[in-house]
């Protein structure tokens, strides 16, 4: 089960991934990753979640900061 900070990030980068209009796959491929991890991440089903390095990667790519991913408090 994910833990409710990891969970408001996955949607915080899952929302810019599709205002990009960016596929799972591409994101993985970007990344370096399989299209599978990208998968599990925003599954509710796997405990898989980004790690910080993965925030700067993936802001690197959004064109925005890792901040934009985390709250503003918190929980």
């Amino acid at each position: 089960m994910k833990d409710k900070i990891n969970i408001y990030v996955i949607n915080k980068v899952r929302e810019k991934r599709l205002e990009k209009n960016i596929s799972q796959a591409d994101m993985a491929f970007e990344l370096g990753m399989s299209v599978g991890f990208i998968g599990k991440i925003e599954s509710p089903n796997y405990p898989t979640h980004y790690n910080i390095k993965h925030l700067n990667q993936l802001a690197r790519i959004l064109e925005c900061s890792p901040q934009d991913f985390l709250p503003k408090k918190p929980f």
